[in-house]
């Protein structure tokens, strides 16, 4: 009787197992009125071009030019559109590195009213200026965005080493 209770108790807690991790693995999904996702994944596409390029212009199209925004990786804050133009994009993303490539997958958006974020994950391909070597990171990154005049501005990032791309 020992071996059909154990084949039971086997078969019931495989059966659990199987539906917790069903309910872990659902992807998460896009929420809210289409066409804002729709704009807020465009600007997602032009933030990974602007990373590539360094194109301040393209830079000033996505940012909020507030003194609110904010900007927060792993050297440090930067507060106000000109702190993260010059700090983030010119003197990190153009003076450390010669040649990027910012691929983002698993792109999640959340939209409701004026206010608007997206959760990704990231690799990073680059070459370091100071000596051409190549290097690659991983990341995971919040952005949070808002509406100013009918238009989505880019208003926080923030990101940190995606520990899940290690394993």
């Amino acid at each position: 009787m020992a071996g059909m209770e154990y084949l039971i108790v086997s078969r019931i807690l495989f059966v659990a197992i199987l539906g917790f991790t069903s309910v872990c693995a659902v992807a998460q999904t896009d929420t809210g009125p289409v066409s804002d996702v729709e704009t807020v994944h465009r600007l997602i596409n032009l933030y990974t071009k602007a990373v590539d390029t360094v194109d301040t212009k393209l830079i000033s199209q996505i940012w909020s030019h507030s003194s609110e925004v904010s900007f927060i990786y792993p050297l440090g804050e930067e507060h106000g559109y000109e702190a993260i133009e010059q700090n983030v994009f010119q003197n990190v993303m153009g003076g450390m590195f010669s040649v990027r490539d910012l691929e983002i997958n698993r792109v999640v958006i959340h939209a409701s009213g004026d206010t608007a974020w997206s959760e990704f994950h990231w690799v990073f391909h680059a070459t370091m200026r100071k000596d051409g070597s190549a290097i690659t990171t991983h990341g995971v990154e919040t952005q949070v965005y808002r509406k100013e005049s009918g238009n989505w501005r880019l208003v926080h990032v923030h990101y940190s080493e995606d520990h899940q791309a290690a394993s």
